[in-house]
Order: structure tokens, then C-alpha cells, then sequence
């Protein structure tokens, strides 16, 4: 087994490109191999690896569907909605609160008021 060629940062020749680059042209990989690395050098830690795709190999982007446009609009609705206090919040729920501002951090003088 051949290993991949590896480049150093900002010298990987034309033809190649990462996911994002991909991306960016309406382009993604389409089911090809890492064609060749990428890498950076640290000074205290292993070098940063990107990994390089061939761009005449890629594949236009599919486009997106109704259905996939709906999908994509429940799942983000979803994440939306506390699961506490079952409301709409307006924004993203943060991973690490697991629920809306107002439910992890209720207000002390809120539950005064209502004694």
C-alpha cells in the first residue's frame, strides 16, 4: 500500500483542495479517497493534518429537497424548545445547560413574589 503524499502548509499543489475548499466551489468529495495530507508544524505538539481531495474527482453538491429543507427546519425547531418548561426560547438551547436561561438559572425573587 502506497502512503499519501504529504505537503507542507500552504504548499499543496493546484488540483487539490480540503472539504471546506470543496465546499466553497459547490463541490464535495463524492465518495473518493484522502488523496494526500496536509501539515502544519507546532512547536510543542504533533503538526495539524488536513486532508487534501482531488478536485476533478469531486462531485457537485446535492441540491437540497422539500423534504430535506423540512427536516432541517423540525430538527432546528426542536433544539429550540426547553424541555422543562416545554417553551420556545428563541434560540439554541446551550449543550451544557441542557435547558433554557430562565429554567437553569431561576430568579430567588420570582418565587418570593409569588409566596
Amino acid at each position: 500500500m502506497a502512503a499519501l503524499p504529504v505537503y507542507r502548509w500552504r504548499l499543496a499543489p493546484d488540483g487539490y483542495a480540503t472539504r471546506r475548499q470543496l465546499r466553497a466551489q459547490g463541490l464535495r468529495p463524492g465518495g473518493q479517497g484522502v488523496a494526500a495530507t496536509l501539515e502544519r508544524p507546532r512547536r510543542r505538539r504533533g503538526p495539524l493534518v488536513a486532508y487534501l481531495y482531488r478536485v476533478d474527482l469531486a462531485k457537485p453538491v446535492r441540491p437540497m429537497t422539500p423534504g430535506r429543507w423540512a427536516a432541517l427546519a423540525k430538527a432546528n425547531a426542536a433544539r429550540r424548545i426547553c424541555p422543562a418548561c416545554r417553551a420556545d426560547a428563541g434560540y439554541v438551547i446551550p449543550a451544557s445547560l441542557g435547558m433554557c436561561v430562565p429554567c437553569a438559572f431561576p430568579d430567588p425573587a420570582d418565587s418570593l413574589r409569588s409566596a
